[in-house]
C-alpha cells in the first residue's frame, strides 16, 4: 500500500442536504427481509451448492422466518433453472413465502426468466442494469439516456410478459452500482421505471438501491438513500430496498443508516456471505435490532443450529468472534471481565431484574441458544478469581470466601498456564478438589469425638505416616478444640483467620461444605471439607488447610 495518490472518491453526494436520518438514534421496527443466500451467496462459493443442498437451505430459510427469498438467476444456468422448477413443481414454496428471481434488463434473459417461473404463486421478478459512471464509460460506452432506456425497456418487457401470462407478479428494479451513480441521475432512472409500472399502495413495486461496491462511509450511503426516498415518485406504492455489500467492512452499518434514511427492506445473507468481502450480514443486523428491544421477525433462538447448518450448506466457516453467533462471542477469559460479569449476574438474580443489563454481555446468551455455564465464563491463564468463583458456584454450588477465591484463581491460572490450554469446568473443579479437599499428604483426621465441659473437649484421631494416634484438647468451640489438638500434635503454630460454611444444595439431604483459612508467617492457607455433617466438614477443611501450610514449609 505505497501509492495512495492513485485513489480518489468514487461516490457522489446528493445535490441537497439529506441528513434527517442523523436525528434518529435507533431502528424502530424490523425491515422486510429478503435472503439472497441462494443466489448472491451461492455464486460466491468456491463450490456452488448442489440442487439437493439448495432445497434444504431454502426450507431452512423459511423456518427462520424469511418471507422473501431470492432463489437464483434461472436464465444463467441449467442448475439454477432446475432448482427453481423443483421448488415450483414439487410445491415446496409455502403460501406465505415469495420467491425472487434475478434477471438482467435484456430481452432474451427476461423471457427465459418468465418461462422459468410459470406456475409459481408469489413471485418477485428483479430486473437490473448498471448506472454508475464507471460502468457507463468503461463497460457499456453509453450515455445517460441510453442507459436509462435499457432500464425502461426492461421494465416495459416485464409488464408486457406478466400481462400476457395473466401473472400477478411483483416487480423490482435495481440501478446496479447505485453508490457510484450520481444520485440525481439514479433518481431519474428509477422514476422512469416507475412511470412504466405505475405502482399503487395495494400493489407496490420495489426499488432496490445496491451498494454493489461499498466505496464510501455509511453516512454517505444514508444521504444517497434519503435523497431517493424524499424525491421518488409513487412513494406510497414503492418499497425502498437496500442491498449493501461489505467492501469497507461497513455493510451492517450502511444498512442501519439506510433504514434510518427511509428504506423499508433489506437484502442480505446469513453471516454476510457474498462476493468479495460479502453482503450485509443479516444475523448481525437482526441481533443489533434485538439488543435494542426490536423484534427482528426472524428466529435465531437456536444459533448453534443456524451456524452448523450454514457451515454444512456452504462449506464456509463462521468466525469464533462473529457477532451473536461465534463460539467465543459471549466468552470472557479476562479476569476483570469475569469478575464484572459474575457480579452482574449475581446482582441480577438478587434484585430479580427483568430487563437485561449485564457488564460485557449485550444480550442474554440464552436467547440465542447458548448457556451461561459453558459459554460465558471461560477459564485460561488470563482468568481471575471472579471467573473461577463463578464457574464453581454456577456448576457445583461452591461459593468460596473472597480470599479463598483469589487463592483458587492463582492455582487455576497456574494449571492452565502449564498446560497451555483452556480448562473445562470439570478441570477447574478438579483443581479445587486436589488443592482443598484431598490435601492430606502429611496427616488426616478420620474422626473426632466431643464433650462439653469447661468449653469443649475434643478427642481427635490422627492418621500420620501409617500411625493412628488420639490427642485430646480443649477449646472454646469444636473447631477451636480440634485446632488446639493439631497444634499440640504437630508442634506448630498458626492463627485461624477464616471459617464459612453452607449447604451445597437445597433440601434436608444436602451435604455441607466448610471453608477454613489458617495464617502462618504472613501467609494464609485454605482448606475445604464436604460431609453430611457440618462438624465433620469443618474439621476436614481445617485438616486440609494445615496440610497446605505444611506443604508450603
Amino acid at each position: 500500500m505505497l501509492n495512495n495518490n492513485k485513489y480518489s472518491k468514487q461516490y457522489y453526494l446528493p445535490p441537497e442536504r439529506c441528513m434527517d436520518w442523523a436525528e434518529k438514534d435507533a431502528v424502530e421496527r424490523a425491515p422486510v427481509w429478503c435472503s439472497v443466500d441462494l443466489r448472491d451467496g451461492n455464486q460466491s462459493l468456491i463450490e456452488p451448492m448442489s440442487l439437493e443442498t439448495k432445497v434444504r437451505f431454502f426450507k431452512f430459510l423459511t423456518e427462520l422466518g424469511f418471507k422473501e427469498i431470492e432463489v437464483g438467476f434461472p436464465a444463467a444456468s441449467e442448475t439454477e433453472y432446475n432448482f427453481l422448477r423443483k421448488l415450483i413443481d414439487d410445491n415446496l414454496i409455502p403460501d406465505d413465502v415469495t420467491i425472487q428471481v434475478l434477471t438482467q434488463a435484456r430481452e432474451n434473459i427476461i423471457k427465459k426468466t418468465f418461462a422459468a417461473v410459470r406456475g409459481a404463486k408469489n413471485v418477485i421478478v428483479h430486473v437490473y442494469n448498471s448506472t454508475s459512471v464507471a460502468q457507463r464509460e468503461q463497460v457499456f460506452g453509453k450515455d445517460r439516456e441510453e442507459i436509462k432506456k435499457i432500464a425502461t425497456d426492461g421494465a416495459k418487457l416485464l409488464k408486457k410478459l406478466a400481462d400476457e401470462d395473466g401473472a400477478d407478479y411483483r416487480f423490482e428494479y435495481s440501478p446496479e452500482s447505485f453508490t457510484g451513480t450520481e444520485p440525481e441521475y439514479a433518481l431519474e432512472v428509477v422514476n422512469a421505471v416507475l412511470d412504466v409500472w405505475q405502482p399503487k399502495a395495494d400493489r407496490k413495486a420495489i426499488i432496490n438501491l445496491p451498494a454493489t461496491v461499498e466505496n464510501a462511509m455509511p453516512h454517505v450511503y444514508a444521504q444517497q438513500v434519503e435523497y431517493i426516498a424524499k424525491h421518488i415518485k409513487y412513494r406510497e406504492g414503492v418499497i425502498i430496498s437496500l442491498h449493501p455489500h461489505n467492501d469497507r467492512g461497513e455493510g451492517v452499518a450502511a444498512a442501519e443508516f439506510g433504514l434510518l434514511a427511509g428504506a423499508d427492506r433489506i437484502e442480505g445473507t446469513l453471516f454476510g456471505n457474498g462476493e468479495r468481502t460479502g453482503n450485509c450480514d443479516i444475523v448481525t443486523l437482526a441481533g443489533n435490532m434485538y439488543s435494542q428491544g426490536v423484534d427482528p421477525k426472524l428466529d435465531f433462538s437456536d444459533m448453534p443450529r443456524v451456524v452448523a447448518l450454514y457451515k454444512e450448506f456452504t462449506s464456509m466457516p463462521v468466525s469464533p468472534r462473529q457477532p451473536y453467533a461465534g463460539e467465543l462471542v459471549f466468552a470472557a477469559f479476562s479476569g476483570s471481565h469475569q469478575d464484572a460479569i459474575a457480579k452482574g449476574m449475581s446482582y441480577r438474580k438478587k434484585h430479580n431484574l427483568s430487563m437485561w443489563n449485564v457488564p460485557y454481555i449485550p444480550i442474554d446468551p440464552v436467547d440465542v441458544g447458548r448457556e451461561y455455564e459453558s459459554d460465558v465464563i471461560r477459564i485460561n491463564s488470563q482468568s481471575g478469581k471472579g471467573g473461577v468463583g463463578y464457574i464453581m458456584m454456577s456448576n457445583y454450588g461452591i461459593e468460596m470466601p473472597a480470599k479463598m477465591k483469589e487463592d483458587m484463581g492463582y492455582k487455576t491460572k497456574a494449571v492452565s498456564d502449564r498446560a497451555h490450554k483452556e480448562l473445562k469446568p470439570s478441570e477447574v473443579y478438579g483443581v479445587f478438589i486436589d488443592n482443598y479437599i484431598n490435601s492430606r499428604a502429611y496427616f488426616d483426621i478420620p474422626e473426632c469425638h466431643f464433650r462439653q465441659v469447661d468449653g469443649i473437649d475434643a478427642a481427635v484421631t490422627f492418621l500420620r505416616q501409617g500411625r493412628r494416634d488420639v490427642v485430646e484438647a480443649n477449646g472454646n468451640g469444636r473447631l477451636d478444640a480440634v485446632s488446639n489438638a493439631i497444634k499440640f500434635y504437630l508442634g506448630i503454630d498458626y492463627v485461624l483467620t477464616g471459617y464459612e460454611q453452607h449447604a451445597l444444595t437445597d433440601g434436608s439431604t444436602s451435604k455441607a461444605i466448610s471453608y477454613v483459612g489458617v495464617e502462618s508467617g504472613g501467609r494464609t492457607f485454605w482448606g475445604a471439607g464436604i460431609d453430611d455433617d457440618i462438624i465433620k466438614s469443618s474439621y476436614k477443611a481445617l485438616a486440609s488447610a494445615v496440610n497446605n501450610l505444611l506443604a508450603a514449609r
